[in-house]
């Protein structure tokens, strides 16, 4: 049944801001988005106009002002509503972090005319690197591992795709860009919290309510028991295991429906579109073996609308989850599960703010109108959940650098 959802409560932890020299926010502002400037400056053979604009915004985003987005913008007024006016012509780093990293990306967008009208217009800057890691080396060896694993049992078989799932956004061609070692690292052998028994649990309710409902003359249709909504994050290497565990959940009826929710157009470096999930699922059709079969099982799933794909504006937006306009506040309502996926999503679905970690996931996901489950890597400081003795033994091994190493990751649920 759809969560029902008591009001928001007012937060108390403050939110996270980039002012502080030496903090991870600050080095994102003052090494990442360079980083991802110049990159992209090489990525294609842009003109003078683009080259311009792009030195523009490398000069402002580390000692300038933000700016609004120009007067012809064709969402220029759903930024206004989203907090520009307010922060025009104050410093990139004295605003709250999660909004001025999501400016950066629209400005960028911007700079390299994506928004047109002009030859530019619609062209991934982010595409070569998405490209390159999707025939990676590392992706052959991945999809081969299939074949393995397709003689496993089918529970085995769900638990590891949940924890390639989990562990993929590892592959975040952002974080390499300020972590270059961050792919060569070893998983953590535990999670800081994992409430994967609790995910299963949901699911094969889902499950179950669905059935209940076509045998009471129910269709099993979109707003029934049994979808699954997944909000994606990374494209590449971490959109692939995501596909494969909604292939896995559909063919063994623990859902009937998959959502997969996309960014509507290029952000954050490697964040999935609707081209990457294109590009993904053709990736895997003429990949060898069990890939291919998992390939062609998503295809036919998009065909018969057993998985959609929905890219909803506010998913670009610099804002938490809970101030999701009322649509999709009740395409969500509608899943009997959603699963967010990565660290950009947990930010906006707990609020990006200095909670204590061990504030209840529960108490700070308790606007959000379905049962709803985070499964991240740690690559920021934003946590709740844990335990007093696991924060503690992190605190002992590591200093803070495990909220953001990339080398730790959660399975947190709210039934």
């Amino acid at each position: 049944m759809p969560h029902t959802s008591p009001p928001v409560p007012a937060p108390s932890a403050p939110v996270i801001l980039a002012d502080e020299p030496g903090s991870f926010p600050h080095s994102v502002l003052a090494e990442r988005h360079p980083a991802i400037v110049r990159q992209v400056r090489e990525a294609f053979p842009y003109g003078p106009e683009q080259h311009d604009a792009l030195d523009a915004l490398l000069a402002s985003c580390v000692k300038g002002v933000i700016e609004p987005l120009p007067a012809d913008a064709p969402d220029r007024d759903r930024w206004s509503a989203w907090g520009m006016d307010q922060y025009t012509g104050r410093s990139w780093f004295d605003v709250p972090w999660l909004w001025s990293e999501s400016h950066f990306y629209r400005r960028l967008l911007d700079a390299v005319g994506y928004f047109g009208p002009g030859p530019w217009q619609g062209i991934d800057p982010f595409r070569p690197s998405k490209l390159a890691e999707l025939d990676s080396r590392e992706t052959d060896e991945e999809l081969a591992a299939l074949d393995d694993l397709a003689g496993r049992p089918a529970d085995e078989q769900a638990a590891a795709l949940l924890h390639g799932s989990l562990w993929g956004n590892r592959a975040d061609l952002g974080f390499r860009l300020s972590d270059a070692s961050a792919e060569d690292k070893a998983a953590a052998p535990s999670l800081v919290a994992d409430d994967s028994d609790t995910l299963w649990a949901a699911l094969l309710q889902g499950a179950g309510d669905a059935r209940d409902t076509r045998g009471a003359g129910g269709t099993g249709g979109p707003g029934d028991a049994g979808t699954l909504c997944l909000i994606a994050d990374n494209a590449g290497r971490e959109l692939i295991p995501d596909l494969l565990l909604i292939a896995h959940l559909l063919a063994h009826g623990r859902i009937q429906r998959a959502v997969l929710h996309v960014k509507p157009y290029p952000y954050y470096v490697s964040d999935a579109t609707t081209a990457d999930v294109v590009d993904a699922l053709r990736r895997l059709t003429r990949a060898p073996g069990q890939a291919a079969a998992y390939g062609h099982q998503l295809w036919s799933a998009m065909a018969d609308g057993r998985l959609t794909v929905r890219a909803h504006p506010f998913f670009c937006a610099p804002l938490p989850y809970a101030d999701m306009p009322d649509d999709l506040r009740g395409e969500l309502a509608a899943a009997h599960l959603t699963v967010v996926k990565g660290d950009l999503n947990y930010r906006r679905l707990v609020g990006d703010r200095r909670h204590p970690a061990t504030t209840p996931f529960a108490d700070v996901t308790a606007y959000f109108p379905s049962p709803v489950a985070a499964l991240r890597t740690l690559k920021s400081d934003v946590i709740t959940g844990l335990d007093a003795d696991t924060e503690a033994a992190l605190v002992a091994a590591e200093g803070q650098r495990w909220r953001t190493s990339g080398t730790h990751a959660l399975i947190q649920v709210r039934p």
